[in-house]
């Protein structure tokens, strides 16, 4: 970063036990940052409705027994929702890439590009999305992220729905596999997932950002697999590298 012309700052911590001084002086100057800013850095207000709404979607499911309002594919349920694409054959169905095409088509110079994996997060998984990852940066020339949910609803989820309307979102999620019922409720934790990802996808809609959704069925690994060869396809990568990017 320094030979790049990046300013730097170094800080050098005598004890590895001073760790903690780190903490404290990074939170105050979030603090200070956020009062500079004019915003409130300890408040999550779009995150907190993705919660809201995930709540609402398994108190639906409780009282009907039925997954109504977390199928996107519905139109009469929810016109802000994306068709959810069931992605199960070996070939990409046209409807892929039509979408993939235009869903790339429309990144800009100045946007970036952020996948949000809804799937078990191994090592496996991590490599497919960050190859894919790689493909964007190096064919759309754009900063690049990677997600899994709903766990980067705590670190990115409020930037990526509050934050400048720059970001395109591709969210990939899957049935669970090994599934295990949520304790004293009648749905399932990966069904509870789906609530989750639902939320997320709408609230993003709502705030008037740029995503796609593909649900894979089968095996999640193939699926990765395809949908990486389905995204090299559109951007003409054929001969392009697929390194991940930190």
């Amino acid at each position: 970063m320094i030979a790049s012309g990046h300013p730097v700052v170094k800080i050098n911590i005598a004890d590895p036990y001073h760790i903690g001084q780190e903490f404290f002086r990074w939170e105050v100057a979030t603090a200070v940052a956020g009062a500079v800013i004019g915003i409130n850095p300890f408040d999550q207000p779009d995150v907190e409705q993705a919660k809201v709404l995930a709540r609402e979607f398994a108190s639906d499911f409780e009282k009907s027994g039925q997954r109504s309002k977390d199928q996107p594919n519905n139109p009469a349920v929810d016109p802000l929702m994306d068709p959810l694409m069931d992605w199960s054959g070996t070939e990409s169905p046209p409807l892929v890439d039509k979408e993939l095409q235009k869903f790339f088509a429309g990144i800009g110079r100045t946007d970036y590009f952020a996948l949000l994996a809804f799937l078990e997060m191994n090592e496996n998984h991590r490599g497919e999305l960050q190859r894919i990852r790689g493909l964007v940066q190096e064919q759309c020339r754009v900063a690049t992220c990677l997600g899994f949910g709903p766990r980067f609803q705590h670190s990115t989820g409020q930037v990526y729905k509050g934050g400048p309307n720059s970001g395109h979102f591709l969210q990939v999620t899957t049935d669970a596999g090994h599934d295990l019922p949520v304790p004293g409720k009648s749905y399932t934790f990966g069904q509870l997932q789906g609530f989750q990802a639902a939320a997320d996808l709408q609230v993003l809609k709502e705030r008037e950002r740029r995503t796609l959704r593909i649900h894979l069925t089968g095996d999640v690994e193939d699926g990765l697999v395809r949908l990486r060869a389905a995204v090299q396809r559109v951007l003409g990568a054929d001969n392009a590298t697929t390194g991940g990017r930190a």
